[in-house]
């Protein structure tokens, strides 16, 4: 039988945030998921998840500034310390919300952009936090995302994908 989570990035966007985890559970899910947890303290995201009786399915690390049109770190030349700050913090949220899969975004790349220096920060970052999650029984994911979507973004093709699964080269690391 399949198992879903509700998004509440995505759904129940007619009530706040906060809101959200008990339409979900009214509705009848068991598990939720969301883009990002930060503006609100990992305890209260812990209470809000317990008083609902959900599971927290997954959620991404830090991506940047968001609003300044940043859609993750992973891959970016010269960010690689706020990337590792940012997988400090994402540990953090998913011990405290029992997590067990984190999305690692790996950022816009701009045009003309030399591609193989990218793709070797992002091996080279997600190795990090993949074995950095390991430590805590922890599974990174990496998904990419068409172009249409999401313009510059550095990852998406499948078989991409797997390919820099492959070269990291971590049990928990998986294609979402």
């Amino acid at each position: 039988m399949p198992r879903f989570a509700a998004n509440l990035s995505m759904m129940f966007n007619e009530v706040p945030f906060p809101a959200r985890f008990a339409a979900a559970a009214a509705a009848g899910f068991k598990g939720v998921e969301f883009l990002f947890p930060y503006e609100l303290p990992a305890r209260e995201v812990a209470r809000l998840l317990a008083d609902a009786r959900l599971e927290n399915a997954l959620f991404n690390l830090p991506p940047g500034d968001w609003v300044a049109g940043e859609r993750g770190l992973a891959s970016l030349p010269g960010r690689e310390a706020d990337f590792r700050a940012s997988v400090e913090v994402a540990i953090e949220y998913a011990l405290a919300l029992g997590t067990p899969t984190l999305h690692a975004m790996c950022g816009l790349v701009p045009a003309g952009a030399d591609r193989a220096a990218h793709r070797a920060i992002y091996i080279a970052n997600l190795r990090h936090a993949a074995r950095a999650l390991a430590r805590h029984d922890r599974t990174l994911v990496i998904e990419p995302i068409n172009p249409r979507d999401m313009p510059g973004y550095f990852l998406s093709r499948q078989d991409d994908a797997h390919a820099i699964r492959e070269a990291v080269g971590e049990p928990n690391l998986k294609v979402q």
